[in-house]
């Protein structure tokens, strides 16, 4: 049994989501995320942290993501009305 196979690519796009992309592929790392590691409880691969981190990334960074679009939109309703 030995690490799982996407895990180095779960964490890159959970890294990715945090710094630049957003939940472009911070969704895709938690949707393989969820997968890699219902896998991983089943017993087909040993538990890494790989797996858990690029998934807890690309929840933070989608969440930031959809904060941010939040804020400009209020950004720009607030200066639209105040034209």
């Amino acid at each position: 049994m030995g690490e799982h196979p996407k895990g180095t690519t779960i964490l890159v796009l959970g890294i990715l989501s945090l710094v630049c992309c957003g939940f472009w592929t911070g969704i895709p790392a938690i949707i393989m995320g969820n997968k890699a590691l219902s896998e991983i409880a089943a017993g087909q691969y040993a538990e890494t942290s790989t797996v858990k981190i690029g998934r807890i990334l690309g929840i933070i960074g989608t969440v930031l993501s959809v904060l941010g679009g939040i804020v400009y939109l209020i950004f720009f309703v607030l200066l639209a009305s105040n034209s």
